[in-house]
């Protein structure tokens, strides 16, 4: 009797423990399975808080915030952030940094408007050797990262510095005021063009959107085609994810490497086309937390920095995630600071999740 007894009890134990080992591997089936759909598609979480922080704030503040105007707002005030984190991307993914995005693009207006201005030269001409320095500035960063092995980070440090210089020798700190813009060149002033959707006959109501929202969608857009569909994408994917293994491929990883700086340095210099259009005027001395702002814009949109990593549109998510905030804080009548609290909280917390999802590949 005792003996059944004993058997009884042991096959019961075995089975609870088999049904504790069974819960815990769903468990942990669910947990990798979560990790794993983060890896593949990293947009999905800025994606979850951009949408999670647009109902907060609307739920919140109601119709003062959660309506078209609201809303086209935000992308109105974010259409240089998102043009130039467009830039900042593509060069993450090569496991790269660009602190010198910022400059390119000011420096890149101040050409457009200087070369207008001062030497009467047509604004068609001008804008198109704006945004050839541009292009060229930014492949001499590609040039000294590739060609000269030098870290990136202190390569885009100093070019940082040396186009700021340069900028305000150039421009000997002159602004150029809108009202000469809009009377003689108002072709520097296109991307600042307003127009409006879904407005009644009256004209009242409805979006408002620039020509500068519009070229920022379209550029991420044919950049997640370009990242995605084809080979100099992939490539640009390869290099970030390990060089070496790339280069053994028959990649040319000095050439991806020129060009994605090269690349990014033109986008920055369509955004400081796109920074007269916003600010009406040519200003030697706007646009100089771009770097930050684009670098911010990246991390919290789910890209690696250490590269190979991430989405175009996550980007975009992250800098619509910043002007949620800042448009949602305001309209409460929050202090400033308080953005600067919950960004910071954010890029905290998107590095951590991007460590914790890069274990799917260790």
């Amino acid at each position: 009797m005792a003996s059944q007894s004993d058997d009884y009890e042991s096959v019961v134990k075995v089975k609870r423990e088999e049904a504790v080992a069974e819960f815990r591997d769903d468990h942990k089936s669910f947990v990798k399975k979560v990790q794993h759909a983060l890896h593949v598609t990293p947009s999905l979480v800025p994606l979850v808080v951009l949408l999670a922080s647009i109902l907060v704030f609307g739920s919140i503040l109601g119709e003062k915030f959660f309506s078209a105007s609201s809303l086209t707002l935000i992308l109105q005030q974010v259409q240089l952030v998102g043009i130039v984190a467009a830039a900042q991307s593509l060069v993450i993914l090569t496991a790269g940094i660009d602190l010198s995005v910022g400059a390119i693009m000011v420096m890149s207006s101040v050409i457009m408007g200087q070369f207008t201005f001062r030497y009467g030269i047509p604004v068609e001409v001008s804008i198109a050797c704006g945004l050839i320095a541009g292009t060229a500035m930014g492949a001499a960063n590609g040039w000294l990262v590739a060609k000269m092995k030098l870290p990136p980070f202190i390569v885009t440090l100093g070019t940082w510095q040396i186009i700021l210089a340069a900028n305000f020798l150039y421009s000997a700190n002159e602004t150029i005021r809108s009202q000469e813009i809009r009377s003689e060149a108002p072709l520097l002033q296109v991307f600042g063009t307003t127009f409006k959707i879904g407005a009644d006959e009256a004209g009242r109501g409805g979006a408002v959107l620039t020509v500068g929202v519009i070229f920022m969608i379209a550029l991420v857009a044919v950049l997640a085609y370009v990242l995605r569909q084809t080979a100099f994408g992939r490539h640009i994917y390869a290099v970030g994810d390990d060089a070496e293994a790339a280069k053994l491929s028959g990649v040319n990883v000095d050439g991806v490497l020129i060009a994605v700086y090269a690349l990014a340095g033109l986008i920055c210099a369509f955004a400081g086309w796109a920074l007269i259009g916003r600010i009406g005027s040519v200003s030697p001395t706007s646009g100089q937390e771009a770097n930050i702002q684009s670098i911010t814009a990246v991390v919290i949109g789910g890209i690696s920095l250490f590269g190979g990593r991430g989405s175009i549109m996550g980007s975009l998510f992250g800098a619509l995630i910043v002007g949620v905030f800042t448009l949602g804080l305001r309209l409460a009548g929050a202090d400033a600071q308080w953005t600067y609290l919950f960004i910071g909280a954010l890029i905290i917390v998107a590095v951590a999740v991007d460590q914790w999802i890069r274990k799917v590949s260790a």
